[in-house]
Order: structure tokens, then sequence, then C-alpha cells
């Protein structure tokens, strides 16, 4: 089985100057992730590849352990450029510079570092698994219910529930999930069809501990500090 494990980090970040090798809890952001490429290469035999634009990225990448040739295109750099547009190159370049076509895709988002291996293997298993389904990605249990406690203002400026449902409790609503960003696993046949992250093919893996994906700085600053007190519920 051939697999390759990706990280985009893109230099530039307008909600967090500097996020992906900003130091958290003594490390850059970037080397949790790298740390987790690195022993799913061990356990899978896989490949591990970078995409980035930035020359500093690749410096603090290179000193835990991931070093790079491949350069970003330009039109991959910006605010408006596309993820999966961005995964793709990484996996087409990979696929040429090492002369194999990969079975499975793995990406691992800077930005959401409360994942380990396990979860990562454990996803790829229930991927394998199915063989109706084309991708799966990380989610986490929603805090708010679509069915129960959520509402969308309508056009006349009454609120409804944004699910129908008719329950009396969160619990007894059925499950919803948020994603938390932290993992992507894609089969190779996904990029060859036209496809969203969230498709009819999708399956999801419920991360079973504490993981969210940082946009603002307080969440950079609340992660900070529960890796710093030994607060996570989980073995990072």
């Amino acid at each position: 089985m051939n697999v390759l494990v990706s990280i985009c980090a893109r230099g530039g970040s307008k909600g967090i100057p500097g996020k992906n090798i900003k130091p958290i809890d003594g490390k850059p952001l970037i080397a949790y992730s790298i740390r987790t490429a690195l022993q799913l290469a061990k356990e899978l035999g896989a490949d591990v590849a970078l995409s980035t634009d930035d020359e500093q990225i690749i410096t603090t990448a290179a000193a835990h352990g991931l070093n790079t040739s491949y350069r970003r295109p330009a039109e991959m750099a910006t605010d408006q450029a596309g993820k999966l547009d961005v995964i793709k190159a990484i996996l087409l370049h990979s696929e040429k510079e090492n002369g194999k076509r990969y079975d499975y895709h793995i990406d691992l988002d800077v930005t959401s570092p409360l994942r380990n291996a396990h979860d990562v293997l454990s996803g790829l298993q229930v991927l394998q698994q199915n063989a109706e389904a084309i991708n799966l990605f990380s989610v986490s249990k929603a805090r708010r219910n679509p069915y129960f406690n959520m509402v969308e203002v309508k056009k006349d400026g009454f609120c409804e529930l944004v699910k129908k449902g008719n329950f009396l409790t969160r619990q007894s609503a059925p499950q919803v999930y948020e994603l938390n960003a932290s993992f992507y696993i894609f089969k190779r046949a996904f990029f060859d069809g036209v496809f969203s992250t969230i498709n009819d093919r999708s399956i999801v893996y419920d991360v079973p501990h504490m993981c969210f994906d940082m946009d603002e700085p307080v969440d950079f600053q609340f992660m900070e500090y529960l890796m710093a007190n030994n607060q996570l519920d989980f073995e990072l």
C-alpha cells in the first residue's frame, strides 16, 4: 500500500500572523504535525511531503526532520486558493518525484494539531473498510445542535430551527458533528473525479478526545494553556 502524508502550510496568515511556525508550548506549531507525519511514515512506510511558499517554514520544518524541494506555486499561496487544489498539486508532484501512484493521501492540518498517529491510523482503517467511501475527514461532536438549539433568520425576519424536528432535549435530537480540520484522508480515486471534501461518498471519523482548530489569537492562547498545563484529555 502506497501512502502519502502531506502538510500544507502557507506563509501568510491574517488571523494569527506567522501561526504555522509560532511557538506553542515550546515548539513551533508545525512541529506537532511533522511529528505525527513521521510517526505515520514509520508505521505505514509512507512518504511525507511539505507544501509551502515560505522559506522560514521550510527551514523550521527541516529543523524538525522534514525536508522538501517543492515550492508551492504563487497562485496557490493566496487567501483565495482552494485547499483541495493545493493537496492535489503536492500529490501529483510527489507521484512524479517518487515514481509511484499513491493508494491513499493523508493531509494533516497544521492549525489543528490535537491528534496523534493512533487517531489517523484509526481513521485510515475506517476508510479502508468502506468500499463505497472515497474520502474521510475528522470531526468532533458539535456543542450546538441544529435540530434543537440553532436557529436561522428567514427572509420575513422571523426565525426557525436550522433543521426540522420535534425534540424536547438536545440529547434526544440526532447526533451532529463539527469539522475540526485536523486530518483528511483520500482514496486516490478521489482526485480522478470532480469532488468536494464533503460529498455523497464522504465518511467521518469522530475523534474521541478534545480536538479543534485555531482561527483567532484567542484560540492559540487557549490551546497553549491546555498544553502547558497538562489539561489535554489524551496523549499528544
